[in-house]
């Protein structure tokens, strides 16, 4: 596996910022925010006048007298649950679909449907528990479970806030979504970093908060040698060397500091690169400045002896090989 060695000197060596996290299809269709959905919950009333069905012999017999009852009465069913084949069951009716219906589409189909048994019914249909028009959330939330979505238009901050909020520090979260058959994940504190970043939510998402800390290693002749968590949601170069303790005074040359990175391309293959900065060089505190660290890098102090370029290297190569550095490729390029 072929190693390419970067000399960070100048603001042009910096490597490019990470590609943002991938959506999903901008061909994705949400489904229909006010259809009736199998488990909802409908609240169905009908109203009746002159001739009624469910309002006993009154206005029949005030009909067989000659007389005409101008009275408006109301039935109001219990509570129906929408079945799992999308149908309801109706008196005198049967069963009716209800699915991918409106409440307005409903409410006329069940008029239709009672007409001849009725004067002149009116019919209106409610959700009084809505199943389909929700979604779910877990992990690190205060209150995971179904969520309804009630305007329509919310976003993955929204909904992490109508389930009481995350638990724990932002940085140290990933949202995973699931969304018909694809999936993305992105970082929390990417999420809430505006709203350009900010997804919007659709019905029958899964949404998972998961405690996934990024961390970077500190090995070699620094002042610690350790795994660190990130302090923030981002972290630089600069900070990474300030909290290892930056090379070890007796051990460590500030010369020799390597940061050693796996990074993905677009193709799915993944490319080791080795950094180099020489921090006896001032710009280079600059540099590093604008170096932003990513997770499970790791930070790497050579040894004092090796100070020559040469043996920068050799410090490398006794790690990986073979190595391409920078100045190959632009060899190779000329």
């Amino acid at each position: 596996m072929p190693v390419r060695v970067v000399e960070l000197r100048r603001f042009e060596d910096l490597p490019p910022p990470p590609a943002p996290a991938p959506v999903f299809s901008s061909s994705y269709v949400p489904p229909s925010t006010d259809s009736i959905s199998a488990g909802d919950t409908l609240d169905i009333s009908i109203y009746e006048t002159g001739v009624t069905l469910f309002s006993g012999s009154a206005g029949l017999a005030g009909v067989a007298s000659g007389g005409i009852d101008p009275a408006s009465r109301v039935e109001r069913m219990a509570a129906i649950r929408v079945d799992d084949d999308g149908f309801i069951h109706l008196p005198f009716v049967g069963r009716l679909q209800a699915t991918n219906l409106t409440t307005t589409q409903l409410a006329a189909k069940i008029r239709a449907a009672y007409r001849g048994m009725s004067q002149n019914p009116q019919v209106l249909v409610s959700l009084r528990d809505v199943i389909g028009n929700s979604l779910i959330i877990g992990g690190d939330v205060a209150k995971p479970g179904r969520l309804v979505l009630a305007t329509n238009q919310e976003t993955l901050s929204d909904v992490i806030a109508l389930a009481g909020g995350y638990r724990g520090e932002a940085k140290d979260l990933s949202v995973r979504i699931q969304r018909a058959d694809a999936e993305t994940e992105i970082r929390l504190s990417d999420a809430l970093g505006g709203a350009g970043r900010d997804l919007r939510v659709f019905r029958g998402d899964r949404i998972s908060v998961i405690r996934q800390p990024r961390t970077f290693s500190v090995m070699g002749a620094s002042g610690k040698v350790e795994q660190f968590t990130f302090s923030g949601p981002t972290i630089s170069l600069t900070e990474a060397i300030a909290v290892a303790g930056g090379s070890n005074p007796n051990l460590g040359d500030p010369a020799a500091v390597f940061l050693f990175r796996i990074v993905r391309g677009d193709d799915g293959n993944e490319t080791p690169i080795v950094y180099h900065l020489n921090m006896m060089e001032a710009g280079a505190y600059f540099v590093s400045q604008r170096m932003a660290m990513r997770d499970k890098d790791v930070l790497y102090v050579g040894n004092a002896r090796a100070n020559q370029p040469s043996k920068l290297i050799q410090i490398v190569s006794q790690l990986f090989a073979p190595i391409v550095t920078a100045r190959d490729i632009l060899r190779s390029t000329n």
